[in-house]
């Protein structure tokens, strides 16, 4: 099989491309500038250049597949960067696999879709998006899987996966915030980090990846998980340890901090300040809430199971 990856110099993308390639299939992969197309040449792809802004028909000649990892992923940014991704960029994926006679499309979501900053608890695929969307990152996400799903059908197998809190090596975003905060002194637990959450490996995700690719399922959304849950507290503890951080005890309560996040990110938009504010209203309502999904979904139409633990994992990030 050859596979096109948008989003193949990033964490999930980068896994997925040695995954692909250790098991026999021919990977390409979108590369927006040189540092873009080294990475995935590392990682073992042909890198194609081009971007979300321009990907036609022509950057997918032979292809069988395309995974559309790309995103814009930042808890901060103008309406403008969050669309321009994660709508139209997945919009201009979807017009460029159509114009190509590509099979099949797998879209790398997330629970944030339907995510409007109130406590998730085993939720399945049911639970539908909000009517009112309160975060730019859940709110274009969620159109941006709207769009995918609608395109299923007449020659298009299309679907997509919703993974909750991707971790694992070469994470660049959950565990690398954490310790950037604790050693500014900034790090405090919302609540006590009681929350109870799910998780994602990203070994697990990308072997959910490679069932979606080989199978017949489109038109659907499925949550990918690991097994069990955790607490936000136990999780991040615990993936601190294995740089050997001892994360502060200090909490603030959610109550306060969800309303002062709004507030603060708010004034820094008012102000036109440069770089992310000190907290944002996405960041802390995700990480002050239960979130748990159950993937029971996957499991049935995938035949996904998770191919490694989550103290596994961390024993494994551990050792690294």
């Amino acid at each position: 099989m050859h596979v096109f990856v948008t989003g193949g110099s990033g964490f999930v993308g980068g896994h997925l491309i040695e995954f692909l390639v250790g098991r026999g299939d021919t990977v390409s992969a979108m590369a927006r500038s040189q540092r873009s197309a080294d990475a995935v040449a590392a990682f073992g792809a042909t890198p194609v250049r081009c971007s979300l802004d321009d990907l036609a028909a022509e950057h997918l000649v032979g292809v069988d597949a395309v995974v559309h990892a790309a995103a814009f992923v930042q808890e901060h940014g103008t309406r403008a960067a969050f669309e321009a991704a994660n709508v139209h960029g997945t919009q201009r994926v979807i017009d460029a696999v159509r114009a190509a006679g590509v099979p099949t499309l797998v879209h790398i979501g997330t629970e944030a879709a339907v995510f409007d900053g109130h406590d998730l608890v085993d939720i399945d695929e049911a639970a539908p998006y909000p009517t009112r969307q309160r975060f730019l990152y859940s709110e274009t996400k969620a159109e941006a899987e709207r769009r995918v799903l609608a395109a299923h059908g007449d020659g298009l197998r299309a679907l997509s996966l919703r993974p909750r809190l991707i971790w694992g090596p070469r994470d660049s975003s959950v565990l690398p915030a954490v310790l950037e905060m604790a050693a500014q002194g900034r790090f405090s637990w919302l609540d006590g980090g009681r929350q109870p959450t799910s998780t994602t490996h990203v070994a697990n995700l990308v072997h959910a990846i490679g069932l979606a690719l080989d199978g017949d399922v489109g038109g659907v959304a499925l949550f990918v998980a690991d097994d069990g849950q955790t607490t936000v507290r136990e999780f991040l503890t615990a993936l601190a340890a294995t740089r050997g951080v001892q994360l502060p005890s200090r909490s603030v309560p959610g109550a306060l901090a969800r309303p002062l996040s709004t507030l603060v990110e708010g004034a820094w938009s008012a102000l036109g300040l440069s770089g992310p504010p000190p907290m944002t209203a996405f960041a802390v309502h995700m990480m002050s809430r239960t979130v748990t999904v159950d993937d029971g979904r996957a499991r049935a139409l995938l035949g996904y199971a998770p191919v490694i633990g989550r103290d596994e994992g961390i024993r494994a990030l551990g050792a690294a």
